[in-house]
């Protein structure tokens, strides 16, 4: 299957993207009004919701376009890298397609979590992996034609790590005194 001989099946995950987008500016200023008028500084309030909402936003294309349904009969690879050393005998496009792609899938939360709360990036990984699984197995119980691997999962695990080492300056070290005291 040759993703790139029919580009017009990926607009509708670029449209899901253009829509996720400013629903998201508009939930993260209703949430940033919300901590606000409970107590949170301007500053806390729209950088937790920004992360929050970043999270997500930066998430759904991704699940939006690995979870839609393609014609074939799906494949389960769970020799691990079995898939992955497959991916070479491809042409170039489709290797970074495949392998660049993986790695984003989960990224936004990767590089967002450690900034929004206090948590250690192997932490990060494992709730990737974990995700990655779940989206791994929806797409061969649901029989979406996708090829289920476990390749997939750590690759996509490996960038929610990439991106968290990314985001290492804004890490957030300790919980708030405010959220302490609640």
């Amino acid at each position: 299957m040759n993703l790139f001989v029919n580009p017009s099946r990926w607009m509708l995950v670029v449209a899901v993207a253009a829509c996720v987008i400013p629903i998201g500016v508009l939930i993260t200023y209703v949430l940033a009004q919300r901590r606000m008028r409970d107590g949170r500084s301007r500053h806390e309030a729209w950088w937790q919701s920004a992360t929050e909402v970043g999270m997500v936003v930066g998430t759904i294309p991704w699940l939006f376009g690995i979870l839609t349904p393609v014609p074939g009969d799906g494949l389960v690879h769970l020799i691990p890298f079995e898939d992955l050393v497959d991916q070479f005998h491809h042409p170039p496009l489709w290797i970074i397609y495949q392998i660049v792609g993986n790695l984003m899938v989960f990224a936004a939360f990767g590089f967002l979590a450690p900034v929004r709360w206090p948590i250690r990036p192997v932490w990060v990984v494992v709730i990737a992996a974990a995700a990655s699984t779940t989206v791994e197995f929806l797409q061969w119980a649901l029989d979406l034609g996708r090829v289920a691997s476990i390749d997939d999962v750590l690759v996509n695990a490996a960038g929610a790590g990439l991106a968290a080492a990314c985001s290492r300056r804004w890490w957030r070290r300790t919980t708030p005194v405010a959220a302490q005291a609640s």
